[in-house]
């Protein structure tokens, strides 16, 4: 899905008789500023500016492709806002379920709500989670490319990431450290058994690991329970 969209990006701003009107339209559709778009780029503000005002030529093949990527980029980091309103159907497989709160919540409160176990204690930061995903890691090894793994993120990076279908947790944490996105904690449901590399590479990153023996449903219904605390406090 991702890809067909940024085919037809690039084709229609390649195939417009106006490109810089048309780069425009999309940089504008994304909610991005030149500022911005130019920043992921890694180009001068003035050069989007040039494009969309015709003082400089027809982008190149090279040109317009970093420029969809980065919108596409972008628009993942945002929580897809864009990429679903064209795709309504876009999901990832292997997201199990995914939220936001209205306001953060301890991770404390949110190791006690699950009943959890924090393998280290001595990171239990001043961070406040702001949501959640739960994500099946066995399928989220096998599908998930470099784009795609900004989906799990949803609204908010300062978010719990709950891994199910974990065996020892080395691949999740290992997927999590290579990541230049940090979530606020791990959990891992129902591990059979946590390899001491997975809680050493957390302790490097800084992110409380926790396990719960919870069901996926008992989690959802619990996370649905501070939801409510939270509107409750606003």
């Amino acid at each position: 899905m991702v890809d067909e969209f940024t085919q037809r990006i690039a084709g229609e701003i390649a195939l417009s008789p106006n490109p810089g009107r048309t780069m425009r339209k999309w940089r504008e559709e994304f909610g991005l500023s030149q500022h911005q778009l130019a920043d992921a780029m890694g180009i001068s503000h003035s050069v989007i500016s040039d494009y969309e005002s015709g003082r400089r030529r027809s982008p190149g093949v090279n040109v317009v492709k970093k420029m969809v990527d980065a919108f596409i980029e972008l628009d993942l980091q945002n929580g897809s806002r864009v990429i679903s309103r064209y795709n309504p159907d876009f999901k990832l497989e292997c997201i199990i379920a995914m939220d936001e709160f209205p306001g953060g919540t301890d991770i404390g409160r949110v190791v006690e709500a699950i009943s959890g176990r924090n393998l280290n204690p001595d990171l239990m930061t001043r961070k406040m989670v702001y949501g959640y995903t739960i994500v099946d890691s066995v399928k989220a090894i096998l599908s998930l490319g470099s784009q795609d793994y900004l989906r799990i993120y949803g609204g908010n990076i300062e978010r719990a990431l709950i891994f199910t279908n974990v065996h020892y947790g080395r691949s999740p944490m290992i997927a999590v450290r290579a990541h230049p996105l940090t979530p606020a904690m791990v959990v891992y449901q129902k591990p059979e058994k946590v390899d001491p590399l997975a809680v050493k590479l957390a302790h490097l990153e800084g992110i409380p690991l926790v396990v719960t023996d919870l069901d996926v449903e008992g989690i959802v219904s619990r996370m649905n329970e501070l939801k409510e605390e939270r509107y409750r406090w606003k």
